[in-house]
């Protein structure tokens, strides 16, 4: 990634995330193109892409496709899609990766390239719940990945408009660096590029860690709101499942010890954050209620995959997986 030259940036999907980033981008010095689909494609082409955030409506005007192969390499691959899509992206996004191709997983849950390379030193191994065939561990160079972490609550009313509902924080970080690191150039011109475009981009040295903090919070909300059809300021406000929301983050903290991350939050604040949002239906209730595919395996099933590589109980994670995940099966929103 250079400064001699317009940057070329692709965001991979067009959903509320893509939007977030695709539509801010537009409005700095980068090329922005994206790789859409069906009525978000339509749309995009037609009237433009569209983000409505904090009392604005940007419009951008970007080149919008469906074939990767007409845009050719570029220097910013921002992958904005669903992460049981992504094994089926794989193949899609190489024409647009080259050997200098910052690639940015904008995705929720856990990542593939969390425990590092399979084979090398230290790591444990492939997360099967995320990565089940090895696909995208063998596609996508490690060395090309910026490990990301988006904050803000974000839906998709409809094709082509990206709505910002609160929070506005998204971190990027090296996968491979030791926390306290020095800062690597090709990750502060990224970060420079992002804050240029009016996102409120931030650098970690301990990317692993970040995801974890953002973890406590999805792995809880996201399955029981899938259980119970409840907003997040519901759910915290009875006491039962409040109960079952300090059980799970306590589990959490105990796989995250295992595996060397240090949140530096208390259950208790960690929830007390998301009480603050308000009235916020999940990512995994809007997908339930459109009846789209859910991310139940990425956000709870890693996580204790995970408590079983490192020998962490995780009696209450479990339980509320296997419900989450049945009901999920039942109501056609996830394959067996």
């Amino acid at each position: 990634m250079t400064e001699s030259h317009l940057l070329k940036v692709c965001v991979f999907g067009a959903g509320a995330v893509g939007g977030y980033f695709g539509v801010r981008l537009a409005q700095s010095s980068a090329q922005v193109s994206v790789v859409a689909r069906g009525a978000s494609l339509e749309a995009i082409q037609n009237r433009g892409w569209i983000l409505e955030s904090e009392g604005q409506r940007l419009t951008s005007k970007v080149k919008a496709v469906s074939d990767p192969t007409q845009l050719g390499l570029q220097d910013i691959l921002i992958i904005a899609v669903k992460s049981h899509d992504l094994e089926s992206a794989v193949d899609k996004v190489k024409p647009l990766l080259g050997p200098q191709t910052l690639l940015i997983p904008a995705l929720n849950g856990i990542p593939w390239w969390f425990c590092g390379e399979s084979g090398q030193p230290g790591a444990l191994g492939r997360i099967h719940c995320v990565d089940k065939s090895g696909l995208i561990e063998s596609s996508i160079p490690s060395s090309s990945v910026i490990g990301t972490v988006v904050y803000p609550s974000l839906s998709s009313p409809e094709p082509g408009l990206t709505r910002h509902h609160s929070g506005t924080k998204i971190v990027f970080g090296e996968p491979s660096s030791a926390p306290g690191a020095a800062t690597s150039l090709r990750l502060q011109s990224l970060v420079d590029l992002m804050r240029s475009s009016g996102l409120d981009a931030e650098i970690s040295s301990d990317i692993r860690t970040e995801v974890w903090k953002k973890l406590m919070g999805n792995a809880c909300f996201n399955p029981v709101s899938l259980l119970t059809s409840s907003a997040t300021d519901l759910m915290i406000d009875d006491p039962g499942t409040y109960q079952v929301f300090k059980s799970m983050m306590s589990e959490l903290l105990e796989v995250g010890n295992a595996l060397g991350l240090r949140p530096n939050i208390s259950v208790e604040d960690r929830i007390a954050l998301t009480r603050k949002l308000g009235h916020i239906k999940t990512s995994m209730l809007q997908d339930a209620e459109r009846g789209r595919k859910v991310e139940i395996d990425a956000i709870l099933g890693a996580a204790c995959e995970l408590g079983r590589k490192v020998n962490a109980l995780t009696p209450t994670l479990d339980t509320v997986y296997s419900l989450a995940r049945l009901k999920a099966i039942t109501e056609g929103l996830l394959s067996s």
